[in-house]
């Protein structure tokens, strides 16, 4: 395979803005366990001014997981609360301020600085794996 001797992007006159990450090659991808989650609740931690807290139901098989999310500034816990969206579920755990976080919710931003969740309609089963 023959790659590109610089990096993808767009020249902005004198700046220039990186759009994509390097190439990874599809065993890392395969790597990534993505699942549709059921938020089943969603709330403001006392000690963060940028994350959320969700309860997320992933089935029988992966059960409950506490994801903290990034989002505060865009979305309120009630916009998410009964919600599907599109989790990376096999992340080491990470502490987050005072909590810890089990996983990753997915958020497609855009060059606006624009967010919108990966919705998932409720015709999907919580823990149906993502391909």
């Amino acid at each position: 395979m023959i790659l590109p001797k610089r990096p993808v992007g767009v020249n902005l006159g004198m700046n220039y803005k990186k759009i994509m990450k390097p190439l990874i090659e599809f065993a890392d991808f395969e790597k990534l366990d993505l699942r549709v989650g059921k938020i089943l609740s969603c709330s403001i931690p006392s000690w963060s001014p940028k994350l959320l807290e969700l309860d997320v139901d992933f089935a029988a098989e992966l059960g409950r997981k506490k994801i903290f999310a990034g989002v505060q500034k865009r979305f309120k816990p009630e916009e998410l609360a009964g919600k599907s969206c599109t989790f990376v579920v096999n992340l080491a755990e990470r502490k987050m301020g005072e909590g810890v976080s089990q996983g990753m919710m997915l958020v497609a931003v855009g060059p606006d600085d624009a967010a919108s969740l990966l919705w998932v309609s409720d015709n999907v089963a919580p823990g149906s794996a993502v391909r």
